[in-house]
């Protein structure tokens, strides 16, 4: 309600009806639109069936089409592959590793997390290149 076009969104797998898991699209900084959040969690039942990738390619385009977003972020622990992949699928790349303190500890913490970011420059030679 206080940005109208973001926030989070239930995933509901379209042959079940049955809610998957939610994503979100937010400021990473409050209040400023320009830079842009996307993240995802999904029930381990509907991993490696797309369902990230297209959720986070339509959430990308809105941002970028209709909300007037100029970068997209994401961010994931180095050893969760299969998130990086989505996030490469979905245009974004690898922007840089880095650490950051976890209150409790993860198993695989130590490798690091990396960010992943497009901007719209980028998305629109995605999508029409050359144009």
């Amino acid at each position: 309600e206080r940005l109208p076009g973001y926030g989070f969104w239930a995933a509901i797998e379209k042959s079940s009806g049955r809610f998957v898991g939610w994503f979100h699209f937010r400021p990473v900084k409050a209040d400023d639109t320009n830079e842009v959040e996307l993240g995802y969690r999904l029930r381990k039942s509907v991993w490696g069936k797309g369902y990230a990738t297209e959720g986070s390619q339509a959430l990308i385009e809105k941002g970028f089409a209709e909300l007037g977003v100029q970068r997209v972020v994401a961010f994931t622990m180095v050893v969760h592959v299969a998130s990086r992949r989505v996030m490469e699928k979905a245009g974004l790349r690898l922007v840089r590793t880095f650490h950051q303190p976890w209150p409790d500890y993860i198993e695989g913490e130590e490798e690091g997390d990396v960010e992943y970011a497009l901007l719209k420059s980028e998305w629109k030679e995605q999508i029409a290149p050359g144009a």
